[in-house]
């Protein structure tokens, strides 16, 4: 499991959604050999994944389940559709990832780092990146992402990255040459230099940092509303991995 999407309406019910990566590789590992691959993810890692879905949607969440797209393109989808929908009253990603934070909408869209207990809606995101939620992917360009498996631009890192982008918000947007920077940061040169000859690069590490939302989920705002668990699932999967006890514990059956 990637994350939950969740929906607080007008009435005060809660609606659910879950998104998860079938596989690990997506579109973007045919525009880009590095990104990230299920090499050197755990066999055993990799087997749970079937069972968290089938666990998930017997809990009675509605599952996403992505293979070509990523979880993140789901919950990206769903969160755009959602906002736009009369009677949501805001709309929470539970992720703490950074790139989730691109879909961040004044407070109507939030991000929530359930661990850190933290609520990312669009002021929290600038304070932390120091750049507006639309220039998330360009920041990613430039600084990398270990964890997706693309490096970024030679010599740029956090700081120059968020000073330019607070500037000019846009990759394309920034001036090949430093001398025309209105913006003052350490060693302009050199990093207008490797911008311009990293530029094409750059450009297609934005587009693997850009969330899809336009990923074809069958279930939409209204179907979501989380009514309980099935109880003829959850017994049978309790009961097949020897936890039949776990049913008892729950509380609200569909």
């Amino acid at each position: 499991m990637r994350s939950l999407l969740s929906l607080l309406r007008e009435d005060g019910v809660t609606h659910v959604g879950c998104a998860f990566d079938h596989v690990i590789e997506s579109f973007r590992n045919e525009l880009y050999p590095g990104y990230k691959t299920s090499e050197g993810v755990p066999e055993a890692l990799l087997a749970q994944f079937p069972l968290a879905e089938r666990a998930t949607r017997a809990l009675g969440v509605v599952v996403w389940p992505m293979v070509e797209f990523e979880a993140d393109d789901a919950l990206a989808t769903a969160a755009a559709r959602a906002a736009d929908v009369p009677g949501v009253r805001q709309v929470v990603i539970c992720s703490p990832d950074k790139d989730l934070t691109q879909c961040v909408r004044g407070s109507r869209i939030v991000c929530l780092d359930r661990r850190r207990r933290l609520v990312y809606d669009e002021s929290a995101v600038m304070h932390k990146f120091g750049v507006p939620p639309g220039s998330i992917p360009d920041w990613l360009a430039l600084v990398g992402d270990a964890a997706d498996g693309y490096p970024g631009v030679a010599r740029w890192g956090e700081r120059s990255a968020t000073t330019l982008l607070a500037r000019y918000s846009h990759l394309e947007s920034i001036p090949d040459d430093a001398s025309q920077w209105d913006v003052s940061v350490r060693g302009a040169a050199g990093l207008a230099q490797t911008l311009r000859q990293s530029r094409d690069a750059a450009l297609l590490y934005r587009r693997l940092a850009t969330l899809r939302v336009d990923v074809p989920l069958a279930e939409g705002p209204e179907t979501l509303r989380w009514n309980g668990a099935i109880r003829s699932d959850l017994t049978a999967l309790c009961e097949e991995l020897g936890e039949p006890q776990l049913v008892d514990r729950v509380q609200r059956w569909t």
